[in-house]
C-alpha cells in the first residue's frame, strides 16, 4: 500500500497510536497525531516518538482546515467511533481504520486471530506458544498487549501472526482477513461503548467477515449466540464442547480427554491431568488453541506438547503466594461479571473475594448467585462498591465489608482469612479510576500481598 505524503491523522496517544504513527512515518506518509485529552502537553507525545520522526502534534480538537486535508483516519482501539468528527470525516468517504487494519495492510505469512468476551488472552499465549514449537518465525499481537504496527514489517511469507482481537479493535476493520479465527464466547461487556448487545455481538462477528469458504472459524457450541452465529457465516466452522460429544469438533469427554474428530481422524490430544490450567474455562481456551493450530498447520504431536507445558498467563488465576497457610491469588483480568465467575469456579478453597472497580454498565446478579457457599466475604473497592453491595444485597448475600483502596482490602483479607482459606483479586470491573489498566491492578494486588 503506498502511503507517501498521504495526510493521515492517528487518534489516540497510547501504544497503539504511537506505534501506527512510526509505521506510518516509516512508509512516508505525512501523520498528524491528535489526543483530546487537554491535560497532555505536545512535548509529552513527542517524548514517546524517536526524534527522527517528524509528525504534528494536535491537543484538543481537530481545527476544520485539518480535518478538510486528512485522507486516512487510524484510531486508537479506545477511541469510540461515535465521535462527531469521526462520523463527518466517514461521511465525507475518508476511510476510517483502525491499528489492526494499518498493520494488516504490510502483512505477510499467516494470521490467526482470536476473540470472545473471556479467556482470549490466554488463548491467544497458548496459540502463540504451539505455533513457535512448530514454526520459526511467529508474532503475538494485538490485545494482548503488543501493537501489531510494532511488528508487522518484521512478518515474511513463512511467518505465523496471532491477534488477540477485542471488540474495539474489530469495529474498524476492512479487509482484515485471518485464515483462521476463533470466538470463544459472548456475554455482556462493554455496552457502555457498543450501547447495546446486539451491537456488541456485531462487532465480534467482524472477526470472521471477510473470511471465505476455504478459511475456518472455531466457536464454542456451548455459547447460544455463537451457534446461531455458526449459521451465517461463510468460512467453514469447527466447534469445540466442554459439554458434549460431536459429530465433528473437538470435546471434554468423561474420562477429562479433549477428542478431536474431523474428516475420519478420531484422536486422543491429551487429558485435562497432563494440563498445569485449571477449571473448566481453560479446558474450553485449550480445545479453541488445539483447532486454531490444528487448522494453520501444526502436527497434532506439536500442539500435544506445547498444550501440555503450557501455564497460566499474569494476571488470570495466577497464584501469587502463601502467607499464614492462606493461598493468594491474582485474577485482576477478571474485568466482567462473565470472567470473575471463571475465577470464582476455579476456587477450591473457603474465598475471601476482592471485587469492584469501575462501572461499565454490568450487571453483577449473576456473580453473586455463582459464589455458591464458596465466599466467606467480598471486599468492595471503586466506583461500583454501593451497586454491587445492593446487587448481593438482594440475592442475598451480605458479608460485605468496603475499603477505600485495593491495598486495604488485602489487608482485610488478609486479617480475617484463616489457614486453609483463599484471597482472590477478581473483580468483576474494570480498573480505570484507580489504575492504569488490569495489568497495573494485578501488579498492585502482588506487591501488596508480597508486602504482609
Amino acid at each position: 500500500m503506498d502511503l507517501v505524503n498521504k495526510n493521515v491523522l492517528v487518534v489516540g496517544t497510547g501504544i497503539s497510536g504511537i506505534a501506527a504513527v512510526k509505521l506510518l512515518c516509516t512508509e512516508g506518509a505525512k501523520v498528524y497525531l491528535q489526543d483530546s485529552n487537554e491535560a497532555l502537553t505536545e512535548q509529552a507525545v513527542l517524548d514517546k516518538l524517536p526524534k527522527s520522526i517528524s509528525v504534528q502534534v494536535i491537543i484538543g480538537e481537530l481545527p476544520k482546515e485539518l480535518k478538510d486535508n486528512i485522507e486516512l483516519v487510524v484510531l486508537s482501539p479506545g477511541v469510540p467511533l461515535d465521535l462527531p468528527y469521526i462520523q463527518e470525516m466517514k461521511k465525507n468517504n475518508v476511510p476510517i481504520w483502525g491499528e489492526i487494519e494499518l498493520a494488516y495492510q504490510f502483512s505477510k505469512g499467516k494470521m490467526a486471530a482470536i476473540t470472545g468476551t473471556n479467556g482470549k488472552t490466554t488463548t491467544t499465549a497458548l496459540v502463540g506458544e504451539i505455533m513457535r514449537h512448530y514454526y520459526v518465525s511467529v508474532y503475538v499481537v494485538g490485545n494482548i498487549g503488543i501493537p501489531y504496527t510494532d511488528m508487522v514489517l518484521n512478518t515474511k511469507g513463512s511467518s505465523i501472526t496471532v491477534a488477540e482481537m477485542s471488540s474495539f479493535q474489530l469495529e474498524t476493520v476492512h479487509e482484515f482477513r485471518p485464515e483462521v479465527s476463533a470466538i470463544l464466547n459472548i456475554t455482556p461487556d462493554h455496552l457502555n461503548r457498543h450501547h447495546t448487545m446486539e451491537n456488541y455481538i456485531a462487532a465480534k462477528k467482524r472477526i470472521a467477515i471477510n473470511q471465505g469458504i476455504n478459511d475456518t472459524c472455531v466457536l464454542n457450541y456451548e455459547d447460544e449466540v455463537l451457534r446461531e452465529m455458526a449459521k451465517t457465516l461463510r468460512p467453514k466452522v469447527f466447534f469445540f464442547s466442554s459439554k458434549r460429544e460431536l459429530e465433528e469438533g473437538i470435546f471434554l469427554d468423561k474420562e477429562g480427554n479433549f477428542v478431536y474428530k474431523e474428516n475420519g481422524i478420531n484422536e486422543i490430544v491429551c487429558n485435562i491431568k497432563d494440563l498445569k490450567l485449571l477449571g473448566t474455562h481453560n479446558y474450553e481456551n485449550v480445545m479453541a488453541a488445539i483447532a486454531i493450530s490444528y487448522h494453520i498447520g501444526v502436527p497434532m504431536e506439536a500442539i500435544r506438547e506445547a498444550v501440555t507445558s503450557f501455564t497460566s498467563v499474569e494476571h488470570r488465576i495466577e497464584y501469587v503466594t502463601e502467607k499464614n497457610g492462606v493461598t493468594y491469588y491474582n485474577d485482576s483480568k477478571g474485568t466482567n461479571p462473565d470472567a470473575a465467575i471463571k475465577g470464582i469456579q476455579a476456587m477450591v478453597k473457603p474465598t475471601f473475594l476482592i471485587g469492584g472497580g469501575y462501572d461499565k454498565g454490568s450487571d453483577y446478579k449473576e456473580w453473586i448467585q455463582s459464589f455458591d457457599g464458596k465466599v466467606k466475604k467480598l471486599v468492595l473497592i471503586g466506583a461500583t462498591k454501593e451497586k454491587i453491595k445492593q446487587q448481593a444485597n438482594e440475592c442475598g448475600f451480605t458479608a460485605i465489608e468496603f475499603a477505600d483502596s485495593l491495598e486495604e482490602a488485602v489487608k482485610i483479607c488478609a486479617v480475617n482469612a484463616s489457614e486453609g482459606d483463599a484471597v482472590l483479586l477478581s473483580p468483576a470491573c474494570a480498573s480505570w479510576g484507580m489504575f492504569k489498566n488490569f495489568e497495573e491492578r494485578g501488579r498492585k494486588f502482588k506487591e501488596y500481598v508480597n508486602q504482609l
